[in-house]
């Protein structure tokens, strides 16, 4: 036999990957092109989801799980050979014809590493959902846990992050990002069972994603409409107007959540009153309270988000009372 005869043609290996994020049978056109022109189709899992849909196209696909020596072999005489991969990738096959390529030994097949399916940008937000139905049907406090038993982590969590985004920790604005959204996951699977009320309805975080969806699209007319907007002001001005006919509110105060820090309530306050071009005098009264809401009036007024000037004077006091007491940092 010589080196240029057909049986000497090391053929085709190639790898197809999937991503179980998305639905299957929704593969790439070179994937399907590969796989209706390959000699064999492998794949060692028999479960996996792409199987019925490969055969339902008229591909047949062989439940096995070929050593890398046996994949060589059958790729022998310029065969090619599609390796429908696992979830968890091939890790076993591919180290082993790294092996044999290393070796020097043996003529290696083509190898090519073809993706058939991409995940989408916010794709790992369903293994999220997915691990949030497992941990409340199988763990024992998580399932156990209601709106109001989590409220409290809520506030805690968006504290943090608070403090992530004014430290300008990267790192740690992406773990507090992660705490935040697992707190909307969980009340979103809490509320797909209802409640003893007829009123409370269930609902799931598809249905809370629409909900913003919408709102976001109907409160941006200059991005998804016909209305026009070329500055930052113009936009808050179609914001306000589009929510002030949604919400149909009596007062400009309406909405505003009373259980606020003081100062992030009493700049909120003014930041309506402002905006509404109401004319309101501060009430009149004696006492710290008083002067801190003037305070806070005024700092809304110049711009300045007066809870965030205070933690940072704070976190300044915090660090000379510790360089007061000798510890570093």
């Amino acid at each position: 036999m010589n080196a240029t005869s057909p049986e000497a043609t090391p053929g085709r290996i190639v790898l197809l990957t999937t991503s179980h994020r998305v639905a299957p049978g929704l593969l790439s056109w070179p994937a399907w092109q590969a796989l209706h022109a390959a000699d064999r189709v492998l794949c060692a899992d028999g479960t996996h989801p792409q199987l019925p849909y490969l055969r339902e196209a008229g591909i047949p696909v062989d439940e096995v799980s070929p050593t890398a020596e046996e994949l060589v072999e059958a790729c022998a005489g310029g065969h090619t050979v599609v390796v429908v991969a696992m979830g968890e990738g091939e890790p076993a096959l591919t180290d082993g014809l790294a092996r044999l390529a290393g070796s020097g030994r043996v003529s290696m097949p083509e190898l090519e590493l073809l993706p058939a399916s991409y995940d989408l940008p916010g794709a790992r937000l369903l293994d999220l959902v997915q691990v949030m139905d497992r941990i409340r049907a199988e763990c024992p406090w998580s399932s156990q846990q209601t709106h109001k038993g989590l409220a409290k982590y809520g506030i805690e969590e968006a504290y943090e992050l608070v403090e992530a985004i004014e430290e300008g920790d990267r790192d740690e604005l992406r773990e507090e990002l992660g705490d935040v959204l697992l707190q909307v996951v969980f009340h979103a699977r809490i509320a797909e069972e209802g409640g003893p009320d007829d009123d409370d309805a269930p609902f799931s975080i598809d249905d809370v994603a629409a909900g913003i969806v919408t709102k976001l699209i109907h409160r941006h007319p200059h991005v998804f409409g016909d209305e026009t907007a070329t500055t930052p002001e113009e936009v808050k001005e179609h914001w306000l107007r589009t929510k002030a006919v949604e919400k149909q509110r009596e007062s400009v105060t309406d909405g505003i959540p009373i259980g606020q820090p003081g100062l992030a309530l009493a700049a909120k306050l003014a930041s309506r009153v402002r905006t509404a071009g109401l004319e309101v005098p501060l009430p009149a009264g004696q006492g710290i309270g008083y002067e801190l809401l003037a305070l806070a009036v005024r700092s809304e007024a110049a711009g300045v988000d007066p809870e965030a000037a205070l933690r940072v004077a704070a976190r300044a006091y915090r660090d000379a009372v510790r360089a007061a007491e000798g510890v570093d940092g």
